[in-house]
């Protein structure tokens, strides 16, 4: 495909945090056989099949340094405008020089500002076309600190559409976004939704055994408190025991512990596009209305916590969230989960390799998404990850949602703390075994089944790619 041969996947943030522009990458090289160059951030490690592939080449980018605690305040305007500069010149000197002339950029929007700006000079220097990939709309997000009515979202918001119209083709991740482009932008673009890729699968019962014992440590060492979870952990998980908090293994059998905690699943940025209080607050709720409907006082927390750890069943079980992610807001978040103190809700806060993030959710019971989009535009990818490993999900309610979540089918939606908290009562009753609600959901997303990258990829952006390259060979 094409003159000569290559693309350039262009990231302006860290490339192991970036999943859909790793499978672009992928596909580029697997499925249309092209030379793949990815100028984007370190930080996080790929995923381990782009890391291997031959045809794939990461060029990591310096960052803007950290603007130091102690800089006067008369300079701190002049450093945010230096910024963007710093970071354009850096896009184009790899664009233009580090790497070699591909045929078409495959562009990350948002950051929009200075990244596609970048990318059309580089395009037009290096007489190659450019496609912006459009997850959200960048002046959205920059609103959420600065308010709608800034007049810096206003020049964002001009740059963002006047560049954007200039790229060749354009790809979006929902039919909403997809009419907002058409309709207030002028931009022709096709939909690729957000799909799994083959590694994102139900996990084994050896799979979880051994991803269990991995994480064994993590989570039987608690957020600085003692909880349900880490009491009577200790060692749990080491490499010389056949023992998790959720599986045993007898022989060469495992088999999955009937009085193991519930182990519900969340993945966060940690910004303010997720309100990661609504689940805490859900987590107070759950605990507390458990314990009124057993009847249970304060005074028996440590028996109660005997009681499981010696294979106690209970109507409703212990949770223990397993929330993943890096973000600004993480510390805040952790600063609060140390102070619930919750009977029989446990968290765990933790950043996983991108081999083990989808076996996790494999393993899991549930996953909750609090994604509730700058935009009302864009779908969470991290839903799509859970359906494709056979996971429910309740996800926070907004406009362009049930795109991808069927109420009662494949997950249930939420407003409130409150709706949150009632629906992990309905879900878990019974658990493990007589959580009929909970198994119509998991046995709906199995039914449903979900359409793999690859053919959704091939489908919808091959064509489009395709098209745009040949324009070069005319």
């Amino acid at each position: 495909m094409g003159k000569r041969g290559r693309a350039c996947v262009v990231v302006l943030g860290d490339i192991g945090r970036s999943p859909r522009m790793q499978y672009h990458a992928l596909s580029l090289a697997r499925q249309a056989s092209l030379q793949v160059d990815i100028v984007a951030y370190g930080g996080s490690e790929p995923h381990m099949a782009l890391r291997e592939n031959q045809s794939i080449h990461i060029h990591k980018m310096k960052q803007w340094p950290t603007i130091p605690q102690g800089l006067p305040k008369m300079l701190k305007p002049f450093m945010l405008l230096l910024k963007p500069l710093f970071q354009f010149l850096m896009l184009l000197w790899y664009l233009c020089v580090k790497i070699p002339p591909p045929d078409v950029f495959l562009v990350q929007n948002p950051p929009s500002v200075p990244t596609l700006v970048a990318v059309k000079w580089a395009s037009w220097l290096r007489n190659a076309k450019f496609i912006v990939d459009w997850h959200n709309f960048g002046y959205t997000l920059l609103a959420l600190s600065l308010g709608r009515n800034s007049r810096f979202v206003t020049v964002y918001r001009w740059f963002e559409r006047h560049y954007g119209k200039m790229a060749h083709g354009s790809l979006c991740v929902t039919r909403a976004m997809q009419h907002e482009l058409t309709q207030n932008w002028g931009i022709k673009a096709a939909v690729l939704y957000d799909q799994p890729p083959e590694f994102f699968h139900p996990a084994s019962l050896e799979e979880k055994h051994k991803l269990f014992c991995r994480l064994g440590k993590h989570i039987s060492e608690s957020q600085g408190v003692h909880d349900c979870a880490s009491h009577g952990a200790v060692g749990m998980g080491s490499p010389n025991l056949n023992e998790t908090l959720f599986t045993t293994m007898v022989a060469d059998d495992i088999f999955l512990k009937p009085n193991r905690p519930a182990l519900v699943v969340s993945s966060t940025s940690w910004t303010a596009d997720e309100d990661f209080g609504i689940l805490l607050e859900a987590a107070v709720m759950y605990d507390r209305r458990v314990a009124a409907i057993l009847n249970e006082d304060d005074s028996t927390v440590e028996v109660l916590w005997n009681e499981m750890s010696a294979g106690k069943e209970c109507l409703y079980p212990r949770l223990l969230f397993i929330i993943t992610g890096k973000g600004p807001e993480k510390e805040k978040y952790e600063e609060k989960i140390r102070r619930l103190h919750l009977k029989r809700v446990a968290f765990r806060t933790m950043w996983l390799s991108a081999e083990d993030y989808p076996l996790l959710l494999g393993s899991a019971d549930l996953g909750v998404c609090l994604h509730t989009s700058s935009s009302g535009l864009d779908l969470p990818m991290k839903v799509v990850d859970m359906f494709g490993c056979g996971l429910p999900v309740c996800a926070v309610a907004y406009s362009c949602i049930k795109e991808l979540v069927k109420v009662e089918k494949n997950g249930l939606l939420f407003s409130s703390s409150s709706e949150l908290a009632d629906e992990l009562l309905m879900l878990f009753k019974g658990f493990p075994e007589e959580c009929d609600a909970l198994k119509l959901l998991r046995n709906g997303v199995l039914e449903m089944g979900s359409s793999r990258w690859a053919t959704e990829w091939e489908e919808h952006a091959k064509p489009l790619i395709s098209e745009v390259i040949s324009q070069n060979l005319g």
